[in-house]
């Protein structure tokens, strides 16, 4: 059994704890130390019993409290070289740092993390799946675009933490300039609800069967409006649930 919880999901900050019977990760801690303390205690996560703290790239809203939790509670970081050399001055002093190519798998008991690269446009920047025996659960966030490892990996998972970031009318139509809407909307961006959604349900069959729907923007996404575009993902059968912004999510359990 793999047990999870999204302490922050969002433009404003990401957090996610996994926990098998033999493991206990962090991915990512953007956040700072003093709001993943509160959002951990809300989700019933005790950060000294953390085994790792594993980042997916480098922007503030995925690392921004790593040093702090690494220094407070002795965590150990895991992370590309080119997302710590570009994470390294925000993180501050680092003694337990293990340098990781993308694509590389991390072995922690019977419990295997595999790493994705993605054409996000953090540097070297990296997804991951959580395996553990027969069980996997995909982080799947800031991702440019769906590219070819990522359809091939969506349906070999049972569950997955799937980034919904932006409803394109939205974005079209808000208050951002447009250098800023063609980033987010470009491929080295980040994934529609549309997009999410029909990601989905081309993985959709025997085996995927919880989405999470993850990194909802703030300004350019509702929780309604990333619902609405999954709903064919029901009668797929699929069930969808959302990571939130503001507080830990509900405890999943992926069995």
């Amino acid at each position: 059994m793999i047990r999870t919880v999204a302490l922050a999901s969002g433009s404003n900050g990401n957090s996610i704890y996994v926990e098998t019977s033999d493991a206990r990760l962090l991915f990512d801690a953007g956040l700072s130390g003093r709001k993943l303390e509160e959002r951990a205690a809300l989700g019933g996560v005790d950060l000294a019993d953390v085994d790792a703290l594993l980042i997916s790239h480098n922007h503030s809203d995925h690392v921004g409290g790593a040093g702090v939790l690494h220094r407070r509670y002795g965590l150990p970081l895991f992370a590309t070289r080119g997302t710590w050399e570009a994470a390294r001055q925000r993180a501050g002093k680092v003694t337990r740092l293990t340098t990781i190519a993308a694509g590389e798998t991390i072995v922690f008991g019977g419990t295997m993390v595999h790493s994705i690269p993605t054409p996000h446009d953090g540097r070297e920047g990296v997804a991951y799946v959580v395996e553990h025996g027969d069980l996997r659960l995909g982080i799947l966030t800031d991702l440019g675009h769906c590219f070819a490892e990522l359809e091939d990996t969506l349906p070999g998972l049972d569950a997955a933490y799937l980034e919904a970031n932006y409803d394109l009318e939205m974005l079209l139509h808000g208050l951002y300039p447009e250098h800023l809407k063609d980033r987010i909307a470009g491929p080295c961006g980040h994934l529609s609800n549309e997009e999410c959604s029909e990601l989905a349900l081309r993985a959709a069959g025997d085996r995927l069967k919880l989405l999470i729907l993850s990194h909802l923007s703030g300004e350019n996404n509702t929780p309604d409006a990333a619902l609405s575009a999954a709903e064919g993902l029901c009668a797929a059968g699929v069930k969808v649930e959302l990571a939130g912004r503001h507080g830990p999510s509900d405890v999943f359990m992926v069995s």
